[in-house]
């Protein structure tokens, strides 16, 4: 069942999150949208911090609007990479300039935040939240979660090579031969990959671990050599074949084992993060003991809490003489390519509602539709978190969501 609805017009405001420089439209994709019927509006400066200019969105045929709130008020469908509280109280407030029958397509990290969902679905907006974009094939090209894993594993690589005081790769030299670093990359999801791919592409001696046995192929692939712990990981998969939590003592178990590998590393990069909890500690301030001076850990789940336990979010602490990275937010250090993921993502997605004649179709029978669909007419969709907000499930609702593909125990974006 679907309805329909005519003439409408995407607004694109400037991202509001302090740390946020990429942007959901960029001006490439505007043709695409065009050619549906579909007008595009873009707030002044939207692009700018992404490397796209005002000029190069009107080229494609947007129109400038300088102020928010007219932008707000006079688009159907609003884009926007980061929303609600995924964006902070900035984009808590985005709500209210947002009218009922509006549809909001963002990130907008409801497990996290809840009570921002509860608040856009009182002011009767439709929201879609494109974390929750099912793993399944068709989906892939609007998979937000893992285009910017991609980027984040790369960037969290070149961070640590940056701070490492020794190169990756070996080199024969006059002045001898040096050895090349040995980077354990913790997690085989979507940035966890990525990262092993660029550390062996840098000459790095690479490692992969993850709980789940099945990615040793992964890894092995990308020139990593896979790492083995000797745990019991039967129940280490959930059904769509990603890391899932696990309990207590198997993390303990898990850093028992862990720590004899990681005092062999110069270079320790972290991935495991599960959707709307605290990241699993994965390395210990003892772990961290037992490493040489001078080594580097990267914690790409610094934003959920991290997976090292002496991470401190945004900061590089020194602990005992290794060096210990909490990056946040990485994909927006590389904002060009990660805008142009982002973009191609969020309007593959608008496609699938909108025909070749410019009409909105919000089809329920659709899986895509119906998983990322969290927000309409009043009411919250989405019985995970309904459960959050201590609200009866839905019948037939979707179910909860999992965990995410980075891990050693679960997401990423």
């Amino acid at each position: 069942m679907s309805e329909t609805q005519s003439s409408l017009v995407v607004g694109v405001p400037k991202e509001t999150a302090s740390d946020e420089t990429r942007v959901a439209l960029v001006p490439a994709m505007i043709r695409d949208l065009a050619k549906r019927g579909v007008e595009v509006q873009v707030q002044k400066g939207a692009g700018t911090a992404a490397g796209f200019p005002d000029e190069h969105f009107t080229e494609k045929g947007a129109t400038l609007v300088e102020d928010r709130r007219e932008l707000m008020r006079t688009s159907d469908i609003i884009l926007q990479v980061r929303a609600l509280g995924a964006a902070g109280e900035p984009g808590e407030a985005d709500t209210d300039l947002l009218q009922d029958g509006q549809i909001l397509i963002s990130s907008c990290d409801p497990l996290t935040y809840p009570e921002a969902v509860r608040s856009a679905a009182a002011k009767g907006l439709t929201l879609f939240s494109l974390e929750l974009v099912p793993r399944i094939t068709r989906a892939q090209s609007m998979d937000i979660l893992s285009s910017m894993a991609t980027v984040a594993g790369y960037r969290a690589v070149l961070l640590a090579a940056a701070a490492a005081p020794r190169m990756f790769p070996m080199m024969m030299t006059a002045a001898g031969t040096l050895k090349p670093a040995r980077v354990l990359i913790i997690g085989a999801g979507v940035a966890g990959l990525q990262a092993i791919a660029t550390a062996k592409r840098l000459g790095a001696v690479v490692h992969g671990y993850d709980i789940r046995p099945a990615v040793r192929e992964q890894v092995e692939s990308l020139g990593g050599k896979f790492v083995e712990l000797d745990l019991e990981t039967a129940e280490s998969e959930s059904a769509g074949g990603y890391a899932k939590e696990m309990d207590d003592d198997f993390y303990r178990r898990q850093q028992e084992a862990m720590k004899k590998v990681i005092a062999e590393m110069d270079i320790v990069i972290t991935t495991a993060a599960i959707p709307g909890k605290k990241a699993p500690i994965l390395v210990t301030t003892d772990m961290v003991d037992a490493m040489a001076p001078g080594s580097v850990v990267l914690d790409l789940a610094a934003e959920r809490g991290g997976n090292v336990e002496c991470t401190q979010p945004g900061q590089t602490v020194s602990h005992n003489g290794v060096q210990v990275l909490g990056p946040c937010n990485l994909s927006a250090d590389i904002p060009v390519h990660a805008s142009e993921m982002f973009s191609r993502n969020i309007v593959t997605f608008l496609e699938l509602m909108v025909d070749k004649d410019g009409q909105l179709q919000i089809d329920m029978e659709d899986e895509i539709i119906r998983d990322t669909l969290i927000a309409r007419k009043g009411d919250v969709l989405n019985n995970r978190i309904r459960e959050l907000l201590d609200m009866e499930p839905i019948p037939n609702s979707v179910p909860d969501p999992g965990a995410d593909p980075e891990s050693a125990g679960s997401e990423s974006a």
